[in-house]
């Protein structure tokens, strides 16, 4: 996957089961997000752990509520537990790509 920053310089990033939101502006989180689930889909990885934060709660609220318009993509997600980041994360399972 690959982000672009502010000089239009493409940076590279490994696809795991884990993405830290913390390096990311607001702005870029709903379109690298889609990008990242499509990645993971690709590579079946269907159970991953967005991090979030926990600060005010903005972030993990506007990445619920992507979560929620991407029903094609999205079986569910929940809150991390004590050992999974508790609720400075989410875990989400998504959905297997149809016609692989």
């Amino acid at each position: 996957m690959a982000c672009a920053d502010d000089t239009d310089d493409t940076v590279d990033y490994q696809i795991t089961s884990e993405i830290d939101l913390h390096t990311f502006r607001p702005g870029e989180v709903s379109s690298l997000l889609r990008e990242y689930f499509l990645e993971c889909r690709k590579k079946e990885f269907l159970q991953v752990r967005v991090i979030h934060g926990k600060g005010t709660g903005n972030l993990r609220e506007g990445v619920h509520r992507l979560l929620d318009q991407m029903p094609d993509e999205v079986i569910g997600y929940r809150l991390g537990n004590q050992d999974t980041g508790g609720w400075g994360a989410t875990l989400v399972t998504l959905r297997p790509r149809s016609g692989k």
